[in-house]
């Protein structure tokens, strides 16, 4: 989706990436004609204090970010939320949006939904952006693109499993709630996000989506990404029920920027808009 303005200016070859949620934000910039990342940063807000709108958190980090004013050939905004899901094209339908989340999420009917077209696997995400997060962005940025975190996700993890014809689990973890996406050489079998409160939570959900795909536990793939790392008893727990468990490889990634393995891994997203 484009929200556009009418600033025209001369190519720098500069691209800004801003990754949104409720809870902060994180930003890359890239260097278009070389295609690497020149920069990054992430910003949490405190959210202590109820009463402060969300485009008041935003605008303070805007003040104390200047780097986000610059001109860039292209911005490029990533909601992040778990209120989205993928309708296959031949199922699709522009006028019945709202249809399409209301079986695994809370819809009101002020809602404002929008979709992602993945042409290349012949289907759409549809979501709910932050309405009031984009018109913050349009008074400060001009004009940008927006898409969902999980439609950049998706395609990027069906792209990498292109001629393999195991299933395989990946699991993208965030404070909170992950996605599972199980994949065979570039078909999506399965997606779905869930909310966590205890590791036990976290291997329930993975074992349940395996044994409705008949995968076997001695047997499967499953590989992790994002906040998850190897001292956490989210990792020892997944590790005691899963023989094949590994951390998604990220290393074509962190040939175009200098960040450590794990940003690559927590990053995945923002990384590769």
């Amino acid at each position: 989706m484009s929200l556009q303005n009418t600033n025209i200016t001369s190519k720098n070859y500069k691209k800004l990436s801003i990754q949104v949620s409720l809870t902060g934000f994180s930003y890359c910039c890239f260097d278009t004609l070389n295609n690497v990342i020149t920069s990054f940063k992430e910003i949490q807000f405190d959210n202590s204090n109820k009463s402060t709108k969300i485009e008041d958190l935003f605008a303070d980090a805007f003040k104390n970010n200047p780097e986000l004013k610059n001109t860039y050939d292209e911005v490029m905004v990533i909601h992040t939320n778990n209120l989205s899901t993928f309708v296959p094209t031949a199922l699709f339908d522009e006028n019945y949006l709202g249809s399409y989340l209301q079986y695994t999420t809370k819809v009101f009917e002020t809602d404002f939904f929008t979709f992602d077209q993945i042409s290349n696997y012949e289907m759409n995400a549809v979501y709910i952006p932050y309405v009031n997060i984009n018109n913050f962005l349009i008074d400060n940025v001009g004009s940008f693109d927006y898409k969902h975190a999980n439609s950049i996700l998706v395609e990027k993890i069906l792209d990498n499993s292109r001629n393999n014809d195991d299933k395989k689990m990946i699991v993208n973890f965030n404070p909170g709630n992950f996605e599972i996406i199980v994949v065979q050489n570039q078909k999506l079998l399965l997606f779905n996000s869930f909310e966590y409160n205890t590791p036990e939570d976290f291997i329930y959900y993975i074992l349940f989506t395996a044994e409705q795909l008949s995968l076997n536990p001695e047997s499967f793939q499953l590989e992790l990404l994002g906040t998850i790392t190897e001292n956490d008893p989210f990792y020892s727990i997944a590790y005691k029920y899963i023989r094949h468990i590994s951390f998604l490889d990220v290393t074509k990634l962190q040939e175009k920027n200098n960040f450590t393995t794990a940003q690559n891994q927590k990053h995945y997203i923002l990384f590769q808009s």
